[in-house]
């Protein structure tokens, strides 16, 4: 998923599906908001080329960490913005984080996102594996519907 895997570092990104309680979900369940899950991504990478805390860094450019009723034209609670963590370091990187953001007076509304345990991670079907890469026109049609925008008015280095 761009931008995580054109990263240093970065061994694998897969899409799917956690935080529900459907075991194996399908997208049409998950999009049908009755499974509990969230889209997610899980992210393999080597930790002496780019650490958690960078993660989080490019996790929340990618984001509005002020909606938690979805992303962009993504509307529900299969689309709330979560932070997964594996271990109490990536919990606390993840809040320190957070807390910067928010003690940073970036946003005018809180930051929402939510810090959880990570659950059971269920891949994806195949055809929503690196989506951008396999479908150029409908991702930039996607990205048009606020995201792009977003990001250039609240993310300018």
């Amino acid at each position: 998923m761009q931008p995580f895997d054109t990263q240093p570092g970065i061994q694998s990104v897969i899409s799917g599906y956690t935080g529900g309680h459907t075991e194996n979900p399908t997208y049409a369940e998950v999009a049908s908001h009755t499974t509990g899950h969230t889209e997610a991504v899980k992210i393999t990478f080597d930790p002496e080329t780019i650490s958690y805390a960078q993660l989080v860094e490019i996790y929340w450019r990618q984001t509005d960490p002020t909606d938690a009723s979805g992303q962009f034209q993504d509307r529900g609670d299969s689309y709330r913005p979560v932070i997964y963590v594996n271990s109490p370091a990536q919990r606390q990187a993840a809040k320190a984080s957070k807390a910067q953001l928010a003690a940073s007076g970036q946003f005018d509304a809180p930051i929402v996102t939510t810090i959880e345990e990570a659950q059971p991670f269920y891949p994806a079907e195949e055809e929503h594996q690196d989506f951008y890469r396999k479908n150029p026109f409908r991702y930039q049609i996607e990205e048009m519907g606020g995201r792009q925008d977003f990001i250039q008015q609240n993310w300018h280095d």
